[in-house]
């Protein structure tokens, strides 16, 4: 993957401050994007914000950072169409996870796109601490895979299903047709992979403690299907899976094989989200909450699920104090280390929404030919990335401080966080969900650079 062209967008007293950079070239200018000399056009319009910071569309207010690189494969496969229904409460229509019978294959380490020394095995304690791929013999491979169990058949229940789930704990939501789904953060800390069937659609949720990465992916490759375990490794301190029936190594942000018979194949990115539990409750009251396995129905009930991150990670983050090795060259400095990012996906190309920067908004901007809306709520953790087109029409929102409500301009129709219009002729209407991901920054400039 190349670095096609970036852009920045600064906060200035004076207004919104656009810079694109391509190579050399640089352009600079506000409220309207200038094309750049001696370099291909790299922009179209400014990004368009509204925070609690304005009620104006171009405020003063920060922009995202925003990377553009032409992926391998584009992973774009969210629904086309404009508008979008919304989830009810229904009989959730879940498939049945089929996963290959007998052993499962061990890694070809001949094939490979990363050097195996970079993928460490965690040994959990052990002597050494941790374990490069080219020196761990088969039986070491095989004793620490799955030692942090992966969900391979989940139970899900009601809302009021987990006694510790307070308002304020953060889950990674899923939305498949009238079906909502939520999966607390405190569980996918000791569980990180869970393989479902939604609607037909074959899923993988994934999650790494040590980037904050919530990242769901289509499981479905060539047509077929892979079901995912867990290596106990990492790469470039990010969680590195398997799959069930090659054996191949798979970097869980960049959802791309690095080693093994699938190398450079990439997992196809669906939308999801990252928010508190109170948020996401209130958005989808019928919501099915993750509650236990194949077995154990109610196992996450436990008290030990309760536990989440002490101390101040992200600060360690941003100081650079990784839990296991990470190139500093492989670093991107326009950003802190641990600044939270969601990324949205467009027919190949990415944009970085830094969201603590950005605080409770929303931005209008463009990836690659779609007009885009991220929707930030920062006191409830809600953040979603929409198309701006519906009906043929594309719309301008902006972010009421006194209602805390996101208004498009065109028709001063009120939409909440999850993209749905609560009133006037288009009540009901769900703007189509964008692919997306959330991570610290580091593990994205390092997946996507």
């Amino acid at each position: 993957m190349r670095l096609k062209n970036i852009s920045l967008a600064l906060r200035q007293r004076t207004g919104l401050l656009p810079i694109a950079l391509a190579g050399s070239a640089l352009m600079i200018a506000c409220g309207t994007a200038a094309q750049p000399v001696d370099s291909k056009p790299v922009a179209t319009t400014a990004p368009l914000v509204s925070s609690a910071l304005s009620d104006t569309a171009q405020a003063s207010n920060p922009v995202p950072v925003s990377i553009t690189p032409t992926l391998q494969s584009p992973t774009e496969t969210a629904d086309t169409s404009s508008r979008q229904e919304t989830p009810a409460s229904t009989t959730p229509k879940r498939g049945r996870v089929v996963i290959p019978e007998g052993e499962f294959p061990l890694v070809d380490t001949s094939l490979h796109s990363v050097p195996l020394s970079d993928i460490l095995f965690d040994t959990f304690g052990g002597i050494p601490r941790s374990l490069p791929l080219d020196r761990a013999k088969d039986d070491r491979i095989l004793s620490l895979r799955d030692a942090i169990a992966p969900i391979l058949h989940a139970d899900y229940g009601p809302p009021n299903a987990l006694s510790w789930l307070r308002d304020d704990s953060l889950i990674l939501g899923y939305v498949s047709g009238k079906d909502a789904y939520a999966y607390p953060i405190n569980i996918l800390n000791m569980h990180e992979i869970v393989n479902d069937v939604f609607n037909g659609v074959p899923v993988l949720i994934t999650y790494c403690p040590l980037c904050f990465s919530g990242v769901v992916y289509h499981r479905e490759l060539d047509g077929k299907f892979l079901t995912f375990g867990n290596t106990s490794a990492l790469y470039q301190s990010d969680l590195v899976m398997y799959d069930h029936q090659t054996g191949s190594y798979w970097f869980q942000v960049g959802g791309e094989a690095v080693v093994g018979e699938l190398t450079g194949s990439h997992l196809s990115l669906l939308p999801s989200t990252t928010m508190a539990w109170g948020e996401w409750k209130r958005l989808y009251p019928q919501t099915q909450l993750l509650t236990g396995m194949a077995g154990s129905p109610n196992r996450f009930n436990s008290g030990r699920y309760s536990r989440g991150f002490g101390g101040d990670y992200q600060g360690r983050i941003n100081d650079e104090k990784f839990i296991f090795p990470v190139d500093e060259k492989k670093l991107d400095s326009r950003l802190s280390a641990g600044e939270i990012v969601l990324t949205v996906e467009v027919g190949g190309k990415v944009t970085a929404f830094p969201l603590d920067i950005i605080g409770d908004g929303v931005v209008n901007h463009q990836v690659d030919t779609e007009p885009v809306a991220v929707f930030i709520k920062a006191s409830g953790g809600a953040v979603g990335a929409f198309s701006r087109v519906v009906d043929g029409k594309t719309l301008i929102f902006e972010y009421k401080q006194d209602s805390q409500d996101f208004v498009d301009q065109e028709t001063s129709i009120v939409w909440d966080a999850a993209g749905r219009a609560t009133g006037g002729p288009m009540s009901g209407v769900q703007l189509k969900r964008l692919n997306t991901r959330r991570s610290f920054w580091f593990s994205i400039a390092i997946a996507l650079p």
